[in-house]
């Protein structure tokens, strides 16, 4: 079973600055894309970044300039670092992984549960 948690979340003040960690394990044998989304309350989930086995990344318009994603393919783990946050940045973070599993080679599309990012202003 493919697991994907979510760490680093917390409450920070308007301006500054987290970084999220995600590490994907259980029975994997590769991991094409890891991407973040975030779901403010009343809104829809929606695209933060995402980064994809060759290292190409794209992301939402409202954290371009401001937000990194990378990932470690040693170590199946994804990272978001997050600067000059916003009250509106204020959502739950979610992880997820895309590839295929080992030994069937069937693929999965794995969703962490999520880790709560707070901005105060």
């Amino acid at each position: 079973q493919v697991q994907v948690v979510e760490s680093g979340g917390g409450l920070v003040q308007a301006g500054g600055s987290l970084r999220l960690s995600c590490a994907v394990s259980g029975g994997i044998f590769s991991i094409n894309t890891m991407g973040w989304y975030r779901q403010a309350p009343g809104k829809e989930r929606e695209l933060v970044a995402v980064i994809i086995s060759g290292g190409n990344t794209n992301y939402g318009d409202s954290v371009k300039g401001r937000f990194t994603i990378s990932r470690d393919n040693t170590k199946n783990t994804l990272f978001l670092q997050m600067n000059s946050l916003k009250s509106e940045d204020t959502a739950v973070y979610y992880c997820n992984a895309v590839g295929k599993r080992s030994g069937s080679r069937s693929s999965y599309d794995a969703w962490g549960r999520g880790t709560q990012v707070t901005v105060s202003s």
